[in-house]
């Protein structure tokens, strides 16, 4: 399902949050988002017959992908076995590839920079090793052609280790900042079992940068991860960021993307072990002429795990688009799982577009819940008048509604200064929204 500049959006009170599911109806498609309670609804679901999901991915006209599911696609470590995307792939149909400065073009390695500092909890072992570390490569595999590019080329990683046990006394703070050309990288972080944590990875600058990140959550371990990408005007990031779940592990990933020309993030999730539970949570506020891409993947293959999406975003301005991919696979053995994932989108000028497409494969019938919803829509006269009648002036009206678009998001990431940084950064991008 492909969604744009549909229906009013909903506001629940003067705060400006965008309503309940049974609201969501009024600004997209929230009628598709049907849930799965029970084994009888999820083999209806997976029946053809019913118009339902048949266990085969979504097209859309595009060249499809070899396999027949989304968990059977082409990944590797070596970028030559990747042909050169042209844009009819399924994977990068809604990518601009004539902005990517040829990232997946060439293969060789670059000739910018990224600079990489680490301001960690003092019980947290940070390293910078090379690039033939035994460590890397196990939480996931390069999925597209950038990647790969990515992983054959870098020359040394930022490895980040909480040991065994251990409860961090703060959070941990990766700064990348970009220094113009070309340049590629790679990040690990790992949490051995039954260690927490609070991880923040934090871009800035300007280049044109393409890097893999691996996070292995340790059995028991707990980790929450927000990753900021406030990057200069013209800069370019495509970044895959592959996580590996243990026993009863637990994950809250925040990504928030307000900076750069071009940025597509693609959060991988996959379970190791049952009693997993991961957390996906982005926000997004692109300005005029800006793409934001956001490709999401969970892997349920193993028993009893919950995996929960909420990504919003606001656009603004001409040719302002944004890009939300969520593809949730669940497995055949995974009975027991319980997943939902949602994107919601605010459309505060014309002439911008936002792209959501929800994917769900079932495999079995055996499940607690699953559904999706995807809704995006513009302010809504009558309700913005609703405030104004309560005394509100009308600029202030509607940054109230962003503000409680945004808020729920926001508050979750639990880092005081962050989110204070990210309220401003809301605030500034509202100067221009409201005139």
């Amino acid at each position: 399902m492909s969604t744009t500049n549909t229906g009013p959006a909903a506001v629940a009170d003067a705060a400006g949050t965008i309503g309940s599911a049974a609201a969501a109806g009024t600004i997209g498609s929230a009628a598709a988002a049907g849930n799965v309670g029970s084994a009888a609804a999820a083999a209806e679901i997976l029946s053809p017959e019913t118009g339902g999901f048949s266990g085969r991915p979504h097209s859309h006209g595009a060249t499809p992908l070899p396999g027949d599911s989304r968990g059977q696609r082409f990944a590797s470590y070596d970028v030559a076995d990747f042909t050169v995307p042209t844009g009819r792939e399924e994977d990068w149909r809604f990518t601009p590839l004539d902005r990517l400065h040829h990232l997946h073009e060439d293969d060789g390695p670059g000739d910018g920079k990224v600079l990489v500092e680490v301001d960690a909890a003092p019980e947290v072992v940070v390293e910078t090793v090379g690039r033939d570390d035994a460590r890397l490569g196990r939480a996931g595999v390069p999925a597209d052609r950038v990647a790969a590019r990515a992983y054959s080329v870098f020359e040394t990683a930022t490895v980040v280790t909480v040991p065994k046990e251990v409860v961090t006394s703060r959070h941990t703070v990766i700064s990348l900042r970009g220094e113009g050309g070309t340049a590629f990288g790679h990040v690990l972080v790992e949490l051995e079992p039954f260690a927490q944590a609070v991880v923040v990875l934090d871009h800035g600058g300007s280049a044109t940068y393409a890097d893999n990140v691996e996070v292995i959550v340790g059995d028991n371990a707990s980790l929450t991860l927000v990753s900021v990408n406030d990057w200069a005007d013209g800069a370019v990031h495509l970044s895959q960021q592959s996580v590996r779940m243990g026993r009863d592990a637990k994950l809250k990933s925040i990504v928030i993307t307000f900076g750069g020309d071009v940025v597509r993030i693609a959060p991988e999730a996959r379970f190791a072990g049952p009693g997993g539970d991961v957390e996906m949570l982005g926000l997004y506020f692109a300005d005029a002429g800006q793409h934001f891409e956001h490709r999401l993947f969970v892997d349920h293959a193993v028993p009893h795990c919950r995996s929960n999406v909420t990504y919003k975003g606001a656009l603004q301005g001409d040719d302002a688009h944004t890009v939300w991919i969520g593809d949730v696979l669940i497995r055949a053995a995974a009975e027991g799982t319980d997943t939902f994932e949602l994107n919601r989108n605010l459309l505060l000028t014309d002439g911008s577009r936002a792209d959501s497409v929800p994917n769900l494969e079932i495999e079995t019938g055996e499940i607690a819940g699953a559904g999706h919803a995807s809704a995006t829509g513009r302010f809504d006269d009558e309700q913005l008048f609703y405030l104004q009648s309560r005394g509100i002036p009308a600029d202030e009206a509607r940054r109230l509604v962003v503000r409680g678009f945004f808020a729920d998001v926001i508050n979750q990431i639990g880092i005081p200064e962050v989110q204070e940084r990210l309220l401003a950064a809301v605030e500034a991008e509202l100067e221009g929204a409201v005139h």
